[in-house]
């Protein structure tokens, strides 16, 4: 037997046509839903991208123990076991993740793997003066730069080495997995991971897609802002055409596949799969990008494809709950190997061949962000509870993030846990840990949504009896997956045992966001007055704290003339310090 699984990074389900009626061009997707069986409730586990992998590898939740990272000691990595049990694995990719910190026990796990190089600022070229030698730097919006300015350069630079299409990263990367195919055409018992890092920002497109969308090379960057901006109907239309056009090419790509599949009569025998990681927000919710606003069902709610030839359904869909942990234990499965005790996840075939139910809730969010839970009809949304940051852990043995190790000031308090069954037996670091991906969830407040009746969640529900049900349901989950017990108290679930519970909390947080509320217009003044650009880069952490202190006092006080404000902005912060808050203050303040 042998499979591919073909994977697109923030692959948009409402941008597809089997899914929605898109004015996105997509007539491959469209072949591909014919071919395979489409899940219409499948959903994101872990999020964003490497914590995403590791749910792919392990069938099981990474975001409940810690963050970004790589694959752990005692993990269970599907494409390990294929390996280990005489099962050629092959990954050819251009996510450059996985040569990161942070994803660098990954591509080991493979029999063989290819990293195509270039993608979003992946240190490639070398130039030594590209952050004053690269065009349009000097324009981006200075808190912008202050965080991207690298990638974005470096990415500059990788782009002039990617004139044509034949050499865009997309292109190379399921070139290589062609190139795969022909030359193992006649061989059995494989699996070949195709992963591209497109459609994900940067929105890097060839002038081709561009064009059919009205489009050039000229109108936008690509390098899409995590934000709340309103931006004007036609910048608006601008970005998301030019992730339409990729898009587009995404699904040109996926063409050449099915082209192979057909040519070489691999229908017989060889399973497919078409997913992705998570999605994103191109406005929707008046958001962009993704991470630092709840997890919308742009974001969690994913496409998802799979061709089975022993079981030979094909153009049907499922309604059934299923999500990224399910995939290992599925291709595991088809390849007759036991699933390990370990995984969470559950094989999709009764799915696919009896309508049988495997889920009837489940879990998805980011790490030290909102918690989710989804059943069939509904969505909650469960946010940290205020003043409770001190019960957040990571539990790891791999102390690296994204594109770094743990410093050592964070090792200092690291004790070993031995709280785990999935451990093996093994020890993990216990980190108290304030390092996550966005840390203003609160502002948000806990969100209750019919999913089936409202998938465009406009309309939140106030329900204290349906949220105390979504809560028990959550509380099973991470009962089940073992999460730690502070995070019970993380997200204020140690003290909701009844609706009368629900209630209470309620009235607590209505009060508190009213008090918060009242100081929204002292963080609109500062922002449209544009007096704090501000601070992200403050080095000196004893100034930094009594900026952030002077601050609170002044919002406090509600009231703040212009001389006051300037005043203290030119006493407190020199011309190397103003990268602060327009973005900061803005989001931290701000009730959605």
């Amino acid at each position: 037997m042998k499979a591919i699984q073909l994977m697109f990074d923030t692959l948009k389900r409402d941008y597809l046509s089997p899914y929605e009626h898109t004015d996105v061009s997509t007539p491959n997707f469209k072949r591909l839903q014919q071919k395979t069986v489409q899940f219409d409730n499948f959903f994101a586990g872990s999020l964003p991208c490497m914590p995403a992998r590791r749910d792919l590898h392990t069938g099981r939740y990474n975001f409940l123990h810690r963050g970004w990272g790589p694959l752990e000691p005692f993990d269970d990595s599907m494409p390990e076991i294929l390996k280990s049990n005489g099962i050629y694995t092959h990954m050819v990719t251009d996510h450059k993740h996985y040569w990161r910190d942070g994803g660098s026990t990954y591509h080991p796990r493979y029999s063989s793997y290819e990293l195509i190089r270039g993608q979003e600022g992946d240190r490639w070229k070398a130039r030594v003066n590209k952050d004053t030698d690269v065009e349009g730097i000097e324009h981006l919006p200075d808190a912008f730069k202050t965080r991207k300015a690298e990638s974005m350069s470096q990415d500059f630079v990788n782009r002039e080495y990617m004139e044509a299409e034949s050499e865009h990263p997309m292109a190379r990367t399921v070139q290589g997995g062609l190139e795969f195919l022909e030359e193992n055409k006649d061989a059995d018992q494989w699996f070949l991971q195709i992963e591209c890092f497109d459609p994900h920002e940067p929105f890097f497109v060839p002038e081709k897609y561009l064009a059919m969308y009205g489009l050039s090379q000229d109108d936008f960057n690509g390098w899409l802002q995590y934000s709340n901006d309103d931006f004007t109907n036609e910048k608006a239309e601008v970005m998301k055409g030019y992730y339409k056009a990729l898009v587009t090419m995404c699904d040109e790509y996926l063409g050449k596949i099915l082209d192979v599949m057909d040519e070489q009569n691999m229908w017989q025998d060889t399973m497919l799969i078409v997913n992705t990681d998570h999605g994103l927000l191109l406005g929707e919710h008046d958001w962009w990008g993704k991470n630092i606003m709840p997890v919308y069902n742009e974001i969690a709610h994913l496409p998802f494809f799979i061709w089975n030839p022993q079981l030979q359904v094909h153009d049907e869909t499922r309604e059934q709950l299923a999500q990224n942990i399910d995939v290992p234990a599925t291709i595991l499965e088809f390849f007759d190997l036991e699933v390990p005790e370990m995984m969470k996840g559950k094989p999709l075939r009764s799915v696919i061949e009896s309508n049988d139910v495997i889920h009837e809730s489940a879990l998805f969010g980011n790490f030290g962000n909102n918690i989710n839970v989804v059943d069939g009809d509904y969505i909650y949304m469960r946010t940290p509870y205020p003043g409770r940051e001190d019960y957040l852990y990571e539990y790891t043995l791999m102390p690296m993030r994204m594109n770094s190790r743990f410093k050592p000031e964070e090792m200092k308090g690291a004790e070993l846990d031995h709280s785990f069954s999935f451990t093996k037996g093994a020890g993990t670091l216990k980190i108290q840990t304030s390092d996550f991906m966005a840390k203003s969830h609160q502002r948000f407040g806990n969100k209750l949504f019919h999913h089936a009746e409202d998938p465009g969640q406009k309309h939140p529900i106030t329900d204290p009896e349906k949220e105390f049900e979504m809560i028990v349901k959550m509380k099973q989950l991470m009962e089940e997956n073992e999460a730690p017990s502070p995070l019970y108290a993380y997200y204020g679930l140690d003290h909701i045992y009844s609706v009368e519970d629900v209630r209470q909390e309620q009235e607590e947080l209505n009060r508190e966001k009213e008090a918060v509320s009242e100081h929204i217009h002292f963080a609109d003044y500062m922002v449209k007055e544009g007096y704090l650009t501000l601070i992200a880069s403050i080095q000196d952490a004893r100034k930094k704290e009594k900026i952030q202190r002077d601050l609170q006092e002044i919002s406090e006080q509600h009231k703040v003339t212009e001389n006051h404000l300037r005043n203290w902005l030119q006493q407190e912060m020199d011309e190397k310090d103003r990268a602060f808050l327009t973005y900061q203050l803005n989001m931290a303040l701000r009730i959605d």
